[in-house]
């Protein structure tokens, strides 16, 4: 219990609820003490870690690539923060306490430029992987020159292959060159387009998964 030493107006000394108050050197003042949390390690905040861990663990080899596909999200977070906040909500799956990152759900780029049409990936071609689309200049916003956005993640290492500024969406395919180690490795692709001017990109397109030659 608090006590009041000099009236209404005048300083505490105990506690109230979770406010401490006292004197120190003739000057009264009062503190919260902080919350104690009770078990630290709930079934629920092992699982968010565990969600959190999986997502970080998929976006931090990309995070350049997501400077450029989430820069439109970028409103008081950075474009990272938004990919991390949208893949958590969007594109993890599992059950306690196994869970993953779900390829064809998570979206490496976001915006409002059409996207890709029928895009594929071909890695057997040993050290080559060759993206292909279709040509959908004229549909929605779609425009000949947009450039095309690809990248390679590998499950089996952690790394991507990328480029935010590859072929025109008229060319219509374009390759990567891969390093020698990664044959024998899954990988997991994804395409999206970017303007010419850099001012608007796609969604991007889990285009599927794949063994490198």
């Amino acid at each position: 219990m608090g006590r009041i030493n000099q009236g209404i107006l005048g300083g505490f000394s105990g506690k109230v609820g979770n406010v401490v108050g006292g004197n120190w050197k003739g000057i009264d003042y009062m503190r919260v003490k902080p919350a104690s949390v009770a078990n630290p390690k709930t079934v629920g905040q092992v699982n968010q870690r565990t969600k959190f861990t999986e997502t970080l663990r998929f976006l931090q080899p990309m995070k350049d690539f997501i400077k450029v596909g989430y820069k439109g999200f970028a409103v008081q977070k950075t474009e990272f923060n938004s990919a991390m906040s949208y893949i958590l909500k969007n594109a993890i799956t599992g059950t306690s306490p196994n869970f993953e990152v779900d390829y064809p759900l998570a979206l490496v780029s976001r915006g409002a430029l059409t996207g890709a049409s029928n895009g594929a990936i071909d890695v057997a071609t040993l050290g080559t992987g060759t993206f292909s689309w279709d040509d959908n200049t004229g549909s929605g916003s779609a425009l000949a020159t947009d450039k095309a956005m690809l990248l390679l993640y590998n499950e089996t290492k952690g790394e991507v292959i990328f480029t935010t500024a590859g072929a025109d969406r008229s060319a219509t395919s374009q390759g990567l060159a891969l390093p020698p180690d990664y044959s024998g490795d899954t990988v997991r692709a994804y395409i999206a387009f970017i303007q010419a001017d850099g001012s608007e990109v796609s969604n991007s397109s889990y285009i599927g998964s794949a063994v490198v030659a």
